[in-house]
C-alpha cells in the first residue's frame, strides 16, 4: 500500500484575533486568515484558493495587502517572529523576512508602503521595535522603539498613502508621527494632545490623519494639529433606544433597548465621501464630509444583527454580541467589510438605495455563512446527505453542507452542546448538554427537540451505521439505546475513566470505546463482554478506530505513538516523533489512515503501518485538532479544531483511486416540515398569489394608459418623420444632379489619364527592352565565372578531406592513449575510495563505541539526518569542507533540541492546565462518590432486611413444594382422562368419515336416477304431441268426409271434392307411403340415433353438472370438518387453560394460607383445612370440564346419526318414485339410463 493524498477543498473559519484580517484583492475577490492558511475567497463564484503557512510557527498575528493586490504579508509568531511575503498570483512564498536581535516572538500589526516595495512591521512586547524594510531585497532600512514603556501596546502601524518615508504608530498613551530620512527615524512634529489610549487610525487625505480612542473619541488631525474632536456618545444617544422595523426584522425584541458600550473604538476605514468607524457593540457609524469645510457629519449607522437562530430569542439570555475587529472597503467603494472578534465576516453595500432603507440604522448582512467562534466540541456526518454537523464552546449546533460549501441550517441554544451524532438519514441529530441528551429533528428551517434522555454531561454519543441504535456516554458508562422506541437495551460497564470516543462496526455488532485511563475494549453489543481489550496506565487514549472488517484497532494518545491493536495484544508500534496525536480515522474501505495532531498538523500515514512509519504531513489548523470524520464514499475528510475552523479534504490514494459514489443512489433531498408550517407556507403563497393579481390588474392598467400615451406620441412622431422624410427627398433631388455633373467631369478627366498612360507605358516598354539585352550579356559573363570558381572549390574540398582524415586518425590514437590513462587513474581512485570508505567505517565503529546514552536515545528521531549525513560523506570524501557541514548540522540540531524544548514547555504548561481541570474533576467526583457511598449503605440495609424476609420466604416455599406434589398426584389421573376422551374424539372424526363417504356415494346415484327420469319425461311428452297431431288430422278427415257425403246429390261436386280429398290427404299418404316403403326404416333410425345423442348430450353436461357439485360439496363437507376439529382442539386448550388457572389458584390459595399461618401462629389446623378445600374445588373444576366434553361429543354423534337417517328416507321414497313410473313402448330403443 502506499500514502494517501490529501488536498484542500474548502475552509469554514475564519482568524478573528489577526490584525488586519481581512482586505480586498479586488472587487470580487478577498483574503483572509483561517487556521493555519491564507484564504483567497470569491465573493460571486463562492470558489477558495489557499496559501499553507509556516510548518512551525505558532499562529498568525497580523496581515497586510499590497496597494497594488499582487502580495499578502503574514506574521508568525514562534521562537522567531517572522514575515511571508506571498505572490498571490503563483500562490507561493516570495520573501522570508526576519531580525536576529529582536527580543519578541511576533508582530503585531504590519503594513505595506504605497508602493508596495517597502513593509513596516511593529514587535510586540517587550522592546515594541518598529522595522522599515525594503522586503525586495530583505534589508532593513531603519528601525526604532515605538514604546519607551514595555507595559504600554502598540496597536496599529500605516503608511501616509502618499508618502513611502511617512509613517504613524497608535498605541496606549502615545500617538506617533515618523518620517524615514538619512537612514533612520525621526520625529516628524509633535503633535499637541492629551495622553490617552489611541486604538485605531486611517489617512483620510495626503495630510489628513483620523485617530480613535478607547473612550469613544474620533479626532482629525490637519498637518499634526488637532482640527476637530468628535465623540461617538453624543452619535449613539440618537439611536440608543433602537428597535425592530419590521415583523421580518429579527435581530431583537421589538421595543427592547440596545446596550450601548463606552464607545471603544475598533477600527477606522476612510473613503472618497468620509470615513466609517467600528464601535464598540457591533456598531460602525458613517461620516460625510460638508462641503467646503474641513468638517465631517454622522450620516448613517450601521449595525451587525444578532444571532436570529438562538433559542433563547426575546426572552433570557441573548446570544452573543459581534465586537468588530476590522474595516474594509472594496476598490470601487461599493461594499463595506467588517470582521469581528467572533470569527465572522459581514458585509454592506455602500450604494445610497441599499444602505437607505433601514433609515437611520441600517444592518449588515452575513458575507459567507456564520462560522464557528469556540472550540469544536463534537462532528459527525450521514450516509444519505451530504451533510457534516458540529457543535462547539459557542452554544451552537450547525449543519453544513460539502457538496455546496455551504451552511444549511444552524441554532444556538443556552448553554453549550458537547457532543453530537448525526442520524444516517440525515434527518435526526442527537446533541448532548450538560443537563440531558435530546433527539431532534431537522426541519427546513429550525432544529427541534422531540425527544429528551436523561443523561447528565454526554461528552460522547454515536448513531449505528444502520441507524437502528445510538451510544451515549454518561461518565464511565456506555448507554445503548433503540432509535424508535428510545428504550435503554445495553449497559456497556468496564471503563474506570472518562471515555473518549466510541465508534460502530460496519455491521453495529459490536462497539469499540477507549478511556482516559488508558483502555481501548471492544464490546459484543448483545451480550455486553467485551471481546478485545488493551490496557496502558501510562497513556490516556484520545482516539480509536478499527479496519473495516474489524480485525485490527488502531489508538493513539498522549505517548505520542500509534498503536495497533488486534487479539487483545499491540502488534504494532509507531513512533509519531514527539508528537501528540489528537485523532485518528480510518477510510471505509481500509486504503487510507489519517491522524491529527496537538499542533493541528494533518498527518496522511502509510497504511498497513511499517516500523518505522512513514507519513505525509500538511499544515491544516492553528490548534489541536478535536474531531476527523470521512464521508461514507471515502471522497473527503473533515477536520475540526479547537480554533473553530472545519476543513473540508479531497482524498485519494497514491494511484489517484478513490471510492466514487454510485450514480444511480444519488443524496436524498427529503426533508422534514411540520403541519402548521406548512400551513402557514400555503397561507402565505395563497396571499402572494392575490397579491400578484392584483398587480397584474394594476401593471395591465397602468400599461393601457401608458399604450394610449406612447400612441398618441407615436402618431406626433410620424407626422414629423413624414415632414423630415420629404424634406430629405428635396434634397436627395438637388444632390442627385450634382452628383451628375460631377460624374460627367469625371469620366472626361479619366479619358484624359488613359490617354497619358498609354504613352508612358509605350516609352517604359522600349527603355525596358534596351535593359534587359545589356543586363542578359551580364548574366553570360558571370555564369562562365561561376563555373570556373565551382572547379576551383571542388578541388579544394579533396585537398580537405584528405588532410581531415589524417588529422583524425592521429586525434582518435592521441585520445585512446589519455582514455587509458583515465581508466588506470579512475580505477586508483576507486581503490583509494574503498580505503578512504573502511577507514571511515572503522572510524565510525569508534564513534558508535564511544558514543553514550543520550546517543543511542536520539538514535531513531536522527536517523533520517544520519542517512543525509552518510550520504554527503560518501559524496563529498575528500573535500576540506565536512567539519563545517557537520558544525553546521549540529548547529541546527542544537536549534532543533531548543525549538523541542520550548514546544515540550508549552506541553508542560498546557498538561499543567489540564490536571487543573482535572483535579477539579476529580473533586467533583469524590462529592459524587461521597453521595453514592451513602446510597450504597442505604441499600446494604435494604438488602439485610431483604434477606431476612427470603428466609422466611424459603421456610413457606418448603411447605409448599410439599403440597404441590401431593397436587400433582390428584392431578395426574385427570390427565389420564383428557387422553382418553382425545382418543373418542379421534374415533368419531374417524366414524364422520366414513359416514360422509357413503353420503357422497349415494349423492351420485341420486343424481344418475333423477337424470334417467328427465329423459322418460321428455319422451313422453314427445309421444303425446305425436298422438294429438295424429287425433287433429283424423277429426279434419272426418269433417272434410262429412260435407262430402252432402253432396251425394250432385255428382260432379261430389267427384270434385273426392278429388280434393284424395289430393288432401291420399296424395300425403300415397308420397309418404311410396317413399316410406324404401326409407321409412331408415328415417326412424335416423330420428332414434338423433334422439339418442340427444340423450347422451344431456346426460354428459348432467354428469359435468353433478360433477362440479360434487366437488363443492366435497370442500365444503372438508371445510365443515376441519372447522369442528378447531371447535374441538380449541375446547381442548380451554381445558387445558382452566387446568393451569386451577393450579395457580392452588398456588394463590396455598401462599395465602401459608402468610395467614405467619400471622396466626395459633390457628395450625388452617392451612390443612385450605389445602382440603381447594382440593375439593379442583377436583370438581375438573369434573364439570371432563362431563361438559362427554355431553358435547354425544350430542354431536345423535345429530350425525338423525342426519343419516333422513338421508336414507329420502332415498327410499326416490327409489319409490322411479319403480311406479310406466316404461316406454313402441319400437324405439330404450333409454341409455336402463342399460344400467
Amino acid at each position: 500500500m502506499s500514502i494517501a493524498i490529501a488536498q484542500c477543498k474548502h475552509i469554514f473559519g475564519l482568524k478573528g484575533d489577526v490584525n488586519g484580517n481581512v482586505a480586498f484583492i479586488d472587487e470580487t475577490n478577498i483574503v483572509y486568515p483561517s487556521g493555519a492558511s491564507i484564504v483567497l475567497y470569491n465573493i460571486d463564484q463562492k470558489i477558495q484558493r489557499f496559501i499553507a503557512c509556516s510548518e512551525k510557527s505558532d499562529g498568525i498575528t497580523a496581515m497586510a495587502l499590497s496597494p497594488n493586490g499582487k502580495f499578502c504579508a503574514v506574521a508568525e509568531k514562534g521562537t522567531k517572529a517572522t514575515i511571508t511575503i506571498f505572490d498571490l498570483h503563483s500562490l507561493r512564498k516570495k520573501k522570508l523576512l526576519s531580525h536576529t536581535e529582536l527580543q519578541s516572538n511576533e508582530f503585531v500589526s504590519i503594513a505595506f508602503s504605497p508602493d508596495s516595495k517597502y513593509l513596516l512591521a511593529q514587535a510586540g512586547r517587550p522592546d515594541w521595535q518598529l522595522i522599515y524594510w525594503n522586503w525586495e531585497k530583505s534589508k532593513i532600512m531603519a528601525k526604532i522603539t515605538a514604546s519607551s514603556n514595555p507595559a504600554n501596546a502598540i496597536h496599529q502601524v500605516s503608511f501616509n498613502p502618499h508618502d513611502n518615508t511617512l509613517v504613524v504608530a497608535v498605541g496606549d498613551q502615545m500617538i506617533k508621527q515618523l518620517r524615514y530620512t538619512e537612514g533612520a527615524f525621526k520625529q516628524s512634529g509633535f503633535l499637541k494632545i492629551e495622553p490617552a489610549n489611541y486604538t485605531a487610525h486611517a489617512w483620510a487625505a495626503e495630510d489628513r490623519l483620523i485617530v480613535g480612542t478607547d473612550q469613544g473619541r474620533l479626532l482629525v488631525f490637519d498637518n499634526g494639529e488637532l482640527k476637530v474632536d468628535y465623540s461617538v456618545h453624543a452619535d449613539m444617544a440618537v439611536v440608543a433606544e433602537y428597535t425592530a422595523r419590521s415583523e421580518t426584522d429579527g435581530s431583537h425584541a421589538e421595543g427592547q433597548p440596545l446596550e450601548v458600550g463606552r464607545g471603544h473604538i475598533k477600527g477606522v476605514v476612510a473613503y472618497s465621501k468620509g470615513f466609517a468607524a467600528a464601535v464598540e457593540g457591533g456598531c460602525t457609524i458613517m461620516y460625510e464630509k460638508i462641503e467646503d469645510t474641513g468638517f465631517y457629519k454622522r450620516v448613517k449607522e450601521i449595525r451587525i444583527p444578532l444571532d436570529s437562530s438562538s433559542e433563547s430569542q426575546g426572552s433570557g439570555p441573548q446570544s452573543i454580541s459581534h465586537e468588530i475587529k476590522h474595516l474594509i472597503l472594496s476598490p470601487a467603494e461599493d461594499t463595506l467589510i467588517a470582521s469581528t472578534t467572533t470569527n465572522q465576516l459581514f458585509q454592506i453595500s455602500m450604494s445610497g438605495a441599499e444602505i437607505s432603507r433601514a433609515g437611520d440604522v441600517a444592518k449588515f448582512d452575513s458575507l459567507a455563512q456564520p462560522f464557528h467562534y469556540g472550540q469544536i466540541t463534537g462532528a459527525d456526518i450521514c450516509v444519505r446527505k451530504p451533510y457534516v454537523v458540529t457543535c462547539s464552546m459557542d452554544k451552537s449546533v450547525r449543519i453544513w453542507n460539502y457538496e455546496t460549501n455551504s451552511l444549511e441550517l444552524w441554532k444556538e441554544f443556552a448553554e453549550e452542546a458537547h457532543s453530537v451524532a448525526l442520524h444516517p438519514s440525515g434527518l435526526y441529530i442527537l446533541v448532548g448538554f450538560s443537563d440531558k441528551l435530546r433527539l431532534m429533528n431537522i426541519l427546513i428551517d429550525d432544529i427541534r427537540t422531540f425527544k429528551e434522555i436523561t443523561i447528565r454531561g454526554c461528552k460522547e454519543c454515536a448513531f449505528s451505521n444502520g441507524g437502528s441504535m445510538f451510544a451515549a456516554v454518561q461518565n464511565t458508562v456506555i448507554q445503548i439505546y433503540s432509535s424508535v422506541t428510545f428504550d435503554n437495551l445495553y449497559n456497556l460497564k468496564g471503563h474506570n475513566g472518562k471515555v473518549r470516543q466510541v465508534i460502530w462496526s460496519a455491521d453495529d455488532s459490536r462497539l469499540i470505546s477507549c478511556g482516559q485511563e488508558g483502555a481501548v475494549y471492544e464490546w459484543e453489543v448483545l451480550t455486553q463482554k467485551r471481546v478485545n481489550e488493551i490496557i496502558m496506565k501510562s497513556c490516556a487514549f484520545s482516539s480509536v478506530t478499527a479496519s473495516p472488517e474489524s480485525k485490527s484497532m488502531y489508538a493513539v494518545g498522549n505517548d505520542k505513538t500509534i498503536k495497533e491493536i488486534a487479539d487483545s495484544q499491540i502488534i504494532r508500534e509507531v513512533d509519531m516523533v514527539q508528537s501528540e496525536q489528537t485523532q485518528i480515522v480510518i477510510s471505509h474501505g481500509g486504503r487510507m489512515l489519517f491522524t491529527g495532531n496537538s499542533s493541528g498538523m494533518l498527518r496522511c500515514i502509510k497504511y498497513p503501518l511499517t516500523v518505522p512509519g512513514e507519513w505525509q504531513e500538511y499544515q491544516a489548523h492553528s490548534s489541536a485538532i478535536s474531531r476527523m470524520k470521512i464521508s461514507y464514499d471515502d471522497q473527503y475528510l473533515f477536520t475540526c479544531s479547537n480554533d473553530g475552523s472545519i476543513m473540508v479534504w479531497k482524498i485519494t490514494d497514491k494511484e489517484g483511486r478513490s471510492m466514487k459514489r454510485d450514480k444511480e443512489v444519488p443524496f436524498s433531498e427529503e426533508i422534514l416540515v411540520t403541519k402548521s408550517d406548512l400551513e402557514e407556507k400555503n397561507q402565505l403563497m395563497s396571499e402572494l398569489h392575490t397579491r400578484v393579481d392584483e398587480l397584474k390588474m394594476e401593471n395591465e392598467y397602468q400599461m393601457r394608459i401608458k399604450e394610449m400615451s406612447y400612441n398618441d406620441k407615436i402618431k406626433e412622431l410620424t407626422d414629423r418623420f413624414m415632414q423630415e422624410v420629404e424634406a430629405q427627398k428635396t434634397k436627395a433631388q438637388v444632390y442627385k444632379t450634382e452628383k451628375d455633373h460631377i460624374i460627367a467631369k469625371n469620366e472626361e478627366n479619366q479619358v484624359e489619364m488613359m490617354e497619358k498612360h498609354q504613352k508612358e507605358m509605350q516609352d517604359i516598354e522600349n527603355t525596358n527592352n534596351q535593359k534587359l539585352m545589356l543586363e542578359y550579356e551580364k548574366y553570360q559573363e558571370l555564369q562562365a565565372k561561376s563555373q570556373k570558381m565551382q572547379e576551383d572549390y571542388e578541388r579544394q574540398l579533396q585537398e580537405l578531406e584528405e588532410t581531415h582524415n589524417t588529422a583524425l586518425q592521429e586525434q582518435t590514437e592521441h585520445y585512446a592513449k589519455r582514455l587509458e590513462e583515465k581508466e588506470a587513474q579512475l580505477a586508483q581512485a576507486q581503490m583509494e575510495g574503498k580505503e578512504h570508505q573502511r577507514e571511515y567505517e572503522e572510524t565510525k565503529k569508534q564513534i558508535e563505541e564511544d558514543g553514550d546514552r543520550e546517543i543511542l536515545d536520539i538514535k531513531n528521531k536522527y536517523e533520517k539526518r544520519l542517512r543525509a549525513e552518510q550520504e554527503t560523506n560518501l559524496k563529498l570524501k575528500n573535500d576540506s569542507g565536512i567539519m563545517r557541514k557537520k558544525h553546521a548540522s549540529q548547529a541546527k540540531i542544537i536549534e532543533d533540541l531548543n525549538a523541542d524544548k520550548n514546544k515540550l514547555n508549552s506541553d508542560i504548561q498546557k498538561l499543567n492546565g489540564l490536571i487543573k481541570s482535572l483535579d477539579k474533576d476529580i473533586s467533583g467526583l469524590k462529592k459524587e462518590i461521597q453521595e453514592r457511598d451513602e446510597t450504597i449503605q442505604d441499600k446494604e440495609k435494604r438488602i439485610y432486611d431483604l434477606k431476612k424476609k427470603n428466609q422466611e420466604l424459603e421456610k413457606f416455599k418448603f411447605v409448599l413444594d410439599y403440597k404441590i406434589n401431593e397436587l400433582k398426584k390428584v392431578i395426574e389421573p385427570r390427565e389420564t382422562q383428557i387422553k382418553e376422551k382425545n382418543e373418542q374424539i379421534q374415533q368419531m372424526e374417524s366414524e364422520l368419515e366414513r359416514i360422509s363417504k357413503t353420503n357422497e356415494v349415494l349423492d351420485l346415484n341420486i343424481k344418475q336416477l333423477k337424470q334417467k327420469l328427465k329423459a322418460t319425461e321428455n319422451e313422453m311428452r314427445d309421444e303425446r304431441i305425436r298422438v294429438r297431431e295424429k287425433e287433429e288430422r283424423i277429426k279434419q278427415f272426418q269433417a272434410d268426409l262429412h260435407n262430402t257425403v252432402g253432396l251425394i246429390q250432385e255428382p260432379k261436386k261430389l267427384k270434385d271434392s273426392i278429388k280434393g280429398l284424395y289430393v288432401k290427404y291420399a296424395d300425403q299418404t300415397v308420397s309418404s307411403s311410396g317413399e316410406g316403403q324404401g326409407s321409412s326404416v331408415d328415417n326412424d333410425i335416423q330420428k332414434e340415433y338423433s334422439r339418442q345423442r340427444e340423450h347422451l348430450e344431456r346426460s354428459v353436461a348432467s354428469l359435468r353438472k353433478k360433477l362440479a357439485k360434487d366437488t363443492e360439496i366435497h370442500r365444503a363437507d372438508n371445510v365443515r370438518i376441519m372447522q369442528e376439529n378447531v371447535t374441538l382442539i380449541k375446547e381442548i386448550n380451554d381445558l387445558r387453560r382452566e387446568l393451569k388457572i386451577c393450579r395457580t389458584k392452588i398456588h394463590d390459595y396455598e401462599a395465602q394460607l401459608g402468610i395467614a399461618n405467619k400471622k396466626n401462629a395459633t390457628g395450625s389446623n388452617l392451612p390443612d383445612v385450605a389445602k382440603d378445600a381447594g382440593m375439593k374445588r379442583s377436583s370438581s373444576a375438573m369434573l364439570t370440564g371432563a362431563t361438559l366434553t362427554d355431553e358435547q361429543g354425544q350430542r354431536i354423534i345423535e345429530m350425525q346419526r338423525e342426519e343419516i337417517g333422513k338421508l336414507r328416507g329420502q332415498i327410499n321414497e326416490l327409489e319409490e318414485q322411479l319403480a311406479q313410473r310406466p316404461t316406454s313402448s313402441g319400437n324405439r330403443l330404450p333409454p341409455m339410463g336402463s342399460s344400467d
